[in-house]
């Protein structure tokens, strides 16, 4: 079986920790950034199969890292999902229409996680 990667930025250790036991254990590969910045240099390095990111990271934010996908053709199909504690009304349409690929609020729903990841990964054929 062949192992998807997974990038997942996140500055806070254990939400960091949590997404990435989740994932392995799920079966992917996971290379992991506390910043935008740092996240950027990885995704030169690798293209992941999806990216899990924190709205609030230093150096720029999630939105600078969904940017940057989005502006490199070899990255500008990988899923990016926005994990965050913004959880008010709105806030989903808000990152949704922002481009990013899919929305998780903080805390973490482990069932809902992994079915936001599989729904961007692997999406049923047409």
């Amino acid at each position: 079986m062949i192992r998807k990667l997974a990038l997942v930025v996140e500055d806070h250790p254990s939400n960091l920790l949590l997404v990435k036991d989740i994932l392995e254990a799920d079966g992917f590969d996971v290379v992991c950034a506390t910043n935008a910045e740092e996240a950027c240099r990885l995704a030169d390095a690798c293209t992941p199969a999806i990216a899990l990111v924190d709205i609030q990271i230093p150096s720029g934010g999630g939105e600078r890292v969904l940017a940057y996908f989005r502006g490199i053709e070899r990255l500008a199909r990988v899923p990016i999902i926005a994990v965050t504690a913004y959880a008010l009304n709105g806030d989903r349409e808000r990152f949704l229409a922002e481009d990013f690929n899919g929305y998780v609020s903080k805390p973490i729903d482990v069932a809902g996680f992994v079915r936001t990841v599989h729904l961007h990964v692997d999406p049923m054929p047409l």
